[in-house]
């Protein structure tokens, strides 16, 4: 079927992902999107930064009385779920001024043309996760390159340099290129305060060296500086003032844990943790250890 045999245009765009026709890439199906999109009841993390994500994937929303700023779109059908966390925390959508992004996969990016849309809000990612959203698809080079479904295209996507800070009224968030994942993957830190209490919020990229069958880290044409740039990620981590860490799969943070613990009324707060982002580094490292182990063999 065409776009012009579907009405609205919110469906044909989704239309466009479910079956693969943009830029001609094929789709490859989600067997676990039904599980990632579960939805999740929104919740404050600590001063004015929100979880509003689903219960698979993250979604942070950070709030100012000038407006809010949004990290994360989650899949395409995520949309209408985020923004409904946004009204139940008792904020609008339309109070969205910005949306950033961790990496232009279909699960971390997929809902973000949706939220745009709904929100009016500016859009920035890094030079090469900008050029992916403005076009649509898939970029090249990306490790995953063939096995992904593709996004919509964005409208208006601005960029921003490496330590660039961001403002949307009091909010100060501040990017960081992380590549490896992806070679536009990007982290984000701000400060979040509660009276005189303020704490260092790091939102993660993911740092997991997975790929499409035939791709190797080691040896890529398509981007030959992958290894480097996974060891200046694990780096930054290593080095940045992290007390709470967000993971953009909440899971790998062990974020659901740390709830339920604080749910129990376990003191300190189990979010804190000054040692979580020197943890994800070096479980990163190890992974891309065993991978480059691997491509060795073969």
């Amino acid at each position: 079927m065409s776009c012009r045999r579907i009405k609205h245009r919110v469906a044909c765009l989704l239309a466009v992902i479910c079956c693969g026709v943009a830029l001609g890439q094929k789709a490859t199906p989600c067997a676990n999107c039904i599980t990632l999109n579960k939805a999740q009841p929104p919740f404050r993390i600590f001063g004015n930064t929100y979880y509003v994500g689903t219960h698979g994937l993250s979604s942070i929303l950070i709030t100012s009385p000038a407006g809010h700023v949004l990290i994360d779109g989650d899949l395409p059908e995520s949309a209408g779920l985020i923004a409904g966390n946004i009204r139940l925390l008792g904020f609008r959508i339309e109070d969205v001024k910005l949306i950033v992004n961790s990496h232009v996969h279909f699960d971390h990016a997929g809902g973000i043309s949706d939220l745009q849309r709904r929100s009016g809000a500016r859009v920035a990612a890094s030079e090469w996760s900008a050029e992916v959203l403005r076009k649509g698809g898939v970029g090249r080079g990306d490790p995953q390159y063939g096995t992904l479904t593709p996004l919509a295209a964005v409208r208006k996507v601005s960029t921003f340099r490496d330590g660039e800070s961001l403002k949307v009224g009091e909010i100060t968030i501040t990017p960081h290129l992380t590549p490896g994942h992806t070679p536009g993957g990007t982290s984000w830190t701000w400060k979040t305060c509660e009276r005189s209490v303020c704490y260092d919020m790091v939102y993660a990229d993911s740092l997991n060296p997975i790929s499409a069958p035939g791709f190797r880290f080691t040896k890529s044409r398509e981007y030959p500086h992958a290894i480097e740039d996974f060891e200046k990620s694990f780096a930054f981590f290593e080095a940045t003032p992290c007390d709470v860490l967000i993971t953009a799969h909440p899971e790998v943070s062990g974020f659901w844990d740390r709830l339920a613990l604080r749910e129990k009324g376990v003191k300190p707060d189990p979010f804190i943790d000054s040692g979580a982002c020197h943890k994800l580094a070096e479980s990163a490292r190890e992974k891309l250890r065993q991978r480059v182990a691997d491509e060795g063999k073969q």
